[in-house]
């Protein structure tokens, strides 16, 4: 449509705009760009946060899991173009002169750009976090107390936004999203994370509740798929115009296409379910050592540790069906490790030697 292509068309002067005068900040921007990857929830954020404060990280899961779910849904009716794509095959500049936008390692994503995954998934994990720490602060009652809520509540809300625009100026410097994309997406994120502030039955669902919502998940995924498939619209239309496009064929990972995403997500609830479900949780994250500072302290180091190891292990991508079997295998294992295996280990290492002391 008329606006639409105006729409992006505004978007690629900013894009321009961006690289051009930005240049400097290229390094921080492709950082952030990695800061938003909805990976590093699974890697880094609830490592943390689970062995600080297991509501908060089973709720982190949850809220990234449906956020992203929500976010390929939302692709898939959307249709949204990438820059990187769309200048090439626009036919609103004279005389075939489109802009040049400059691409990047990161820049060739597969799938439909709105709204942003990066994004989206962003602003529902920080929003989560700040919520969590604030939900401390608001307790006290004296006028220090407050004061200091007060103080804490602008501070976090501050860091959040900061951290938001930043990963939205990356995301729409290296020509992976248009202006409005990204914004969408840290509404949507936004949206999906408050849900989740009244929705207190995830921290007490069973292995079948996991299992039963996976499975919604994918039956759901994959029926509208195949649905819009029999109507003769294709959902992986932008796969091909990704790797047409794309200045380096060796930037287009199979790891971006929307059902890796889908695979990845329901794995780690999966992984999450059957972890807070194991004896080995109720054995050591339920137990006396729990509560000691040094068995989180211990179970925090030993999962971020234990979860970069999970990056030298390389998925084949040859196969693609194995490929996605891998993936929610693996993706599986890391909340399992973080939740059961880890605290297991360190419970266990910490009664022997309690033993050897007495």
């Amino acid at each position: 449509s008329i606006k639409m292509d105006l729409l992006h068309s505004n978007g690629v002067l900013i894009i321009q705009h961006l690289q051009r005068d930005y240049r400097a900040y290229q390094d921080f921007l492709n950082f952030m760009s990695h800061v938003g990857d909805p990976r590093n929830i699974f890697s880094i954020y609830f490592p943390l946060w689970f062995q600080l404060n297991q509501v908060v990280g089973t709720k982190m899961i949850w809220v990234a899991v449906i956020g992203d779910w929500f976010n390929l849904i939302f692709k898939w009716i959307l249709f949204g173009h990438r820059p990187y794509w769309w200048v090439q095959e626009t036919m609103i500049y004279p005389n075939q002169s489109s802009p040049c936008l400059e691409q990047f390692p990161i820049t060739c994503e597969t799938g439909p750009g709105s709204p942003s995954g990066h994004a989206m998934g962003s602003s529902c994990v920080w929003y989560v976090m700040v919520t969590a720490a604030l939900s401390y602060t608001v307790r006290w009652k004296d006028k220090s107390a407050v004061t200091l809520h007060r103080l804490t509540w602008s501070f976090l809300w501050s860091l959040f936004w900061i951290i938001q625009i930043s990963v939205c100026i990356s995301r729409v410097f290296i020509a992976t999203h248009f202006p409005h994309q990204v914004v969408l997406g840290v509404f949507a994120g936004i949206l999906v994370a408050e849900a989740f502030e009244h929705t207190p039955a995830i921290q007490t669902a069973s292995l079948r509740m996991y299992i039963k919502t996976n499975l919604f998940l994918f039956i759901f995924a994959l029926g509208f798929y195949l649905s819009l498939k029999l109507l003769d619209i294709d959902l992986l239309w932008s796969v091909p115009k990704a790797k047409k496009w794309c200045a380096n064929p060796d930037w287009i990972n199979i790891d971006t296409t929307p059902f890796a995403g889908l695979v990845r997500n329901l794995g780690a609830l999966f992984g999450l379910g059957l972890g807070i479900n194991s004896e080995m949780f109720i054995t050591s994250c339920k137990g006396k050592n729990s509560c000691k500072i040094s068995f989180r302290i211990l179970c925090i180091a030993a999962s971020l540790a234990t979860l970069q190891l999970y990056n030298f292990v390389k998925i084949p991508t040859h196969t693609e069906y194995l490929f996605y079997i891998l993936s929610f295998c693996k993706s599986a294992a890391m909340p399992l490790t973080v939740v059961a295996l880890v605290p297991y280990c360190v419970h266990s290492l910490m009664r022997t030697t309690e033993k050897k002391l007495n």
